[in-house]
């Protein structure tokens, strides 16, 4: 009687069909055509000899053995992630690719300074930078290493505190001139404030920096940083900034500066990948950035 067996090419086309739920939908994530997904899915059934998916009007629906297939496949996944990460680890040459995750504030007033100067040291290194409010997955290896103002749980990851930064009330000084300073305890009663969005840092649009904003009007909720200072310049209204993006932005004057929010910037990065010398070359150079300010 043959063995079953599952190898890791069928299982990552299996694994894309099972997310996806349709053939199209797994072949453009694995920018593969639809007709090898289906004869790899049948390749797969026939080695397993089990029926892995119905097929529905609606897509692919995965039967009891599917989901025992989908485990199987998500636990050769993490190992094959595990396994890239430990030989990233043991790789010391000073070139090649990082991939670096930030907001986009931090990578302008932060990040872009500091990877100049790495680019000089060791320009065999090539940093690919995403900007973005969302947290990235450094597990399933979607950033090397990530700048966050959370620290992460996750026992993989290693955190290092960066420093404690300030957010303040900024405005421009236009507004003021046209709307005059807000009185304490009012909850800015005749004020404009700008504001982050909801879902992504909901006590930013009900207070600014401790002082409740319920009787301010919101007049614009934005999904980054920039955008907010922006706004602010534009002289939209009060808004929140971190104080070293408020002071170096020309035309804004801080609003109750005895007024702080504290904050934490950490860097973050795998345990597999802390060896790993263009990793390292990057991290130092982050840390070095925040150091000297």
């Amino acid at each position: 009687m043959s063995k079953a067996v599952m190898d890791w090419d069928n299982a990552r086309i299996y694994l894309a069909l099972y997310r996806a739920g349709t053939l199209r939908g797994a072949a453009e994530q694995l920018d593969i055509d639809q007709a090898t997904v289906g004869r790899r899915l049948t390749a797969l059934e026939k080695s397993l000899g089990a029926r892995l998916f119905l097929r529905t009007p609606a897509g692919y629906v995965p039967t009891p053995a599917g989901e025992l297939a989908a485990a199987a496949a998500e636990r050769m996944e993490q190992g094959a992630e595990q396994l890239l990460r430990q030989m990233q680890g043991i790789d010391e040459r000073l070139c090649g690719v990082v991939r670096l995750a930030a907001t986009d504030s931090v990578a302008r007033h932060f990040l872009v300074p500091a990877l100049q100067q790495l680019r000089e040291t060791h320009p065999g290194i090539r940093v690919v930078l995403s900007t973005s409010t969302q947290l990235t997955n450094l597990t399933k290896r979607e950033a090397d290493i990530a700048v966050r103002t959370v620290r992460p749980d996750s026992p993989d990851l290693i955190a290092r505190h960066l420093k404690r930064l300030h957010t303040g009330i900024f405005a421009s000084k236009s507004y003021l001139k046209k709307r005059g300073q807000p009185e304490p305890g009012t909850a800015l009663k005749g004020h404009d404030v700008v504001a982050y969005q909801r879902a992504l840092a909901p006590h930013m649009v009900d207070q600014v920096c401790g002082e409740s904003s319920a009787n301010a009007d919101v007049v614009m909720e934005v999904s980054n940083g920039l955008i907010l200072a922006d706004c602010v310049q534009a002289g939209m209204g009060l808004g929140e900034l971190p104080v070293h993006v408020g002071e170096s932005t020309p035309g804004l004057v801080r609003v109750w500066p005895e007024r702080a929010e504290p904050y934490d910037m950490w860097l973050v990065l795998h345990s597999d990948l802390n060896r790993t010398a263009r990793v390292r070359a990057v991290a130092d150079a982050v840390i070095a950035a925040y150091g000297a300010q």
